[in-house]
């Protein structure tokens, strides 16, 4: 009947089909599309869930830290938040500015020459302007651009990086006063530096020469700036790679100079490709054939971006799979991108600061959320359609986990904000007593278990189809649509995932007070098998404890494949795995973790336990000592095929599908694995995704106003 919305039926609930939802469901369309959100188990996220366990703790998916770059996801949230201030409801989340805290601190480290760690801190500076602001007028992203930011990043890392808790210039004798020779012999070599720095300039205005249309393209221009890389590299090895403490400096410089001679000597520049020109490359690979040496090549900051991006296949830390292209492309908009803060971190769990007033928002917005409904199949015709025509998803099968004895409520209030939490509220479920006392796992796709099965037709049903679910689900339950579209197929099969674990302690002592110096850091490039941490003092006040701990600390890394994929009926898989996690993490806390906190081993040289705070009271745990107090803490094994993380590998950018491929008439997609502009397992990836899965199916926002969407 003329006049009835549009009935779209959205799998999932993730990052990106919120972003999407956001979108759909915005006042300006008038109520024009009807949508219905299906979700698995009890709540919203994804690999961003979280939720409130014992003592309201925030039990993570893994570490959380929104970069200063993530315009699009930034503009979502604060406008979810405006809306709910107008409202009258800002009280309840508060304000964005309240979720999110700004972070320019970061540590990296590196193997010292005489064993053990060496630690490097940079001060990042802050930037004009808050992410989600619109782009200054005549904002372009441009690699021209990125290579003249370039050398402002050496100025600031020259200025402030510290090497062990020291900064690089002239150290003060013990008498409070700089040893004269030792000045002397600073200032002559940051002379030289100043000197070199007038080259590095002269590279950037070389840079900018390059990207101009007044400007022909000429050998003689291109030898130039490949001249003035190698000038500055030989510069740099001459007199800074033998200096230990400026090393960090130096294998920084020395990749970025590598980067640059392979824009120039590959002519990315002006390739309308962009940096997918280079996306065959291993970013290791491509470094090393333009340059970089073998030092810079295992530098803490090269480790933390394959670890920051979980880039290993497999989980193998011997099997790196970063792709040039991204690789560049995600360090180019993380250190020249962001506003306001080089990081932003959330005052509690993403799935209180994120999906919950998204949830809020939406549900007010008259979208309607089915939980419980775990997808099976999408249906297609029978046979394909005949030539000239297109294919369509037909039916949508679901397990129903659970039936609901009224529409289920999902939010609990911990220390007065609506949160998610970290099991289901069984007293709204029919048989919930059994079901809990039978264990069912919601979440585990190895626990089949159900109360029946749902059926959607296409025209009764729904009219178009969003599917949002994580990439590893889609061999599951798209099976019609592999057998039938060999782009698919290839689609599952090079884009490549790749399982993680978490665990979080909470300390009765500081880190301050267990040896630790400086700001809490998010730190990278540590030791394995939890290679990135950090220190959460800030949420432990959103926390619902009696007695609260002094802060809280999150591990997150790869986790390393099994030889053999489990067999869909192994539901004692899940279990056997976080078991791994919980020995790899209490081993860490007896090995490298000594490295950081010394202040946490006794004098018989083991962790001292008891620093671990039980939510449930040393009281009623007064006989758990040793390590087996660690079981009061939280850890968890991303293995189920929606968490796994998504890799960029080398050549898998061709085998993405983009949100606005519209092979199927009524099917958009949409995540992180999509062709979304940028190809990373992240927050703004995955938003973008959502953004462009809205524009296929109302032409909603533009395709420039999705920020970045154009970035080379």
């Amino acid at each position: 009947m003329a006049g009835e919305p549009i009935r779209i039926a959205v799998i999932g609930g993730g990052c990106a089909s919120m972003a999407a939802v956001w979108e759909l469901s915005r006042p300006e369309h008038a109520g024009r599309y009807a949508i219905t959100v299906y979700q698995e188990g009890w709540r919203l996220g994804g690999k961003g869930a979280s939720g409130r366990g014992a003592a309201g703790r925030i039990e993570e998916h893994g570490l959380h830290v929104w970069l200063g770059f993530y315009d699009n996801a930034f503009r979502m949230m604060r406008e979810c938040h405006a809306e709910l201030e107008a409202q009258g409801d800002g009280g309840l989340f508060g304000d964005w500015r309240d979720a999110w805290t700004p972070e320019n601190d970061v540590a990296l480290f590196s193997v010292a020459e005489r064993g053990g760690f060496q630690r490097w801190d940079a001060h990042m500076p802050p930037r004009p302007g808050l992410p989600g602001d619109p782009l200054p007028p005549g904002a372009v992203f441009s690699l021209p651009y990125y290579m003249a930011k370039a050398f402002d990043l050496f100025r600031a890392l020259l200025l402030d990086t510290t090497v062990d808790g020291r900064g690089l210039g002239p150290q003060p004798a013990a008498d409070g006063a700089s040893e004269l020779a030792d000045a002397v012999a600073y200032l002559t070599k940051l002379g030289t530096f100043a000197s070199i720095a007038a080259l590095a300039e002269g590279l950037g205005v070389i840079a900018m020469l390059l990207g101009s249309a007044a400007v022909p393209l000429n050998s003689s221009l291109l030898a130039s700036a490949e001249a003035a890389c190698a000038r500055l590299r030989l510069w740099l090895e001459d007199r800074w790679l033998a200096d230990d403490d400026h090393r960090f400096l130096w294998e920084v410089a020395d990749l970025t100079l590598a980067s640059m001679v392979g824009l120039i000597r590959g002519g990315v520049m002006f390739d309308p490709r962009g940096l997918d020109a280079i996306d065959d490359y291993e970013c290791r690979e491509w470094l090393s054939a333009n340059g970089a040496s073998v030092r810079a090549l295992q530098s803490p900051f090269l480790r933390g971006l394959y670890d920051l991006s979980m880039g290993y296949e497999e989980g193998d830390e011997n099997r790196p799979a970063l792709s040039a292209g991204q690789g560049l492309r995600g360090t180019l908009r993380t250190f020249f991108g962001y506003r306001g803060a080089f990081m932003w971190r959330m005052r509690a769990g993403m799935g209180d600061v994120v999906f919950a007033p998204l949830y809020e928002a939406l549900r007010r917005r008259g979208v309607r959320f089915e939980f419980f409904h775990r997808l099976t199949n999408v249906g297609l015709p029978a046979q394909p359609p005949p030539e000239g025509q297109r294919d369509y998803v037909r039916t949508l099968t679901f397990d129903v986990q659970a039936r609901t004895r009224e529409p289920y409520s999902p939010l609990v209030p911990v220390a007065d904000r609506p949160c998610w939490p970290s099991s289901p509220d069984f007293t709204q479920l029919k048989g919930g007593a059994r079901l809990a006392a039978e264990g069912w796992n919601f979440e585990s796709h190895w626990d089949r278990r159900r109360a029946g099965e749902l059926t959607l037709t296409i025209g009764r049903d729904f009219d178009f189809v969003l599917l949002g679910v994580g990439l590893g689900v889609v061999p599951h339950v798209c099976g019609e649509i592999l057998a039938r579209d060999a782009r698919w197929r290839s689609m599952t099969e090079k884009v490549k995932t790749v399982a993680s674990q978490a665990f979080q302690v909470w300390l009765n002592e500081d880190l301050t007070n267990l040896g630790w110096e400086g700001p809490a850091y998010i730190t990278g490039a540590f030791a394995k098998p939890f290679d990135t941490w950090c220190d959460m003092p800030h949420v432990v006040p959103e926390e619902a404890w009696p007695n609260h701990p002094r802060t809280s600390v999150y591990f997150c890394a790869v986790l390393p494949d099994p030889p053999q994929p489990p067999a869909d009926g192994d539901a004692g898989y899940p279990a056997r795995r976080a078991a791994e996690v919980r020995d790899r993490a209490q081993a860490f806390l007896r090995g490298p973790i000594r490295e950081v906190w010394p202040g946490a081993f006794g004098v018989d040289g083991d962790f001292r336990w008891e620093l671990l705070a039980d939510p449930a009271g040393d009281e009623s745990r007064s006989s758990v000592d040793g390590p087996d107090r660690f079981s009061s803490q939280y850890w968890r094994a991303n293995v189920n095929p929606s968490d796994r993380y998504v890799l960029h590998a080398p050549g898998s950018f061709r085998h993405r599908i983009s949100p606005l491929d519209m092979t199927y008439d009524n099917l958009t997609i949409a995540g992180d694995w999509t062709d979304s502009g940028f190809h990373s397992g992240c927050v703004e990836g995955a938003v973008m995704s959502g953004l462009l899965a809205a524009h296929a199916l109302c032409g909603s926002p533009k395709l420039e106003d999705i920020i970045a969407y154009d970035h080379p």
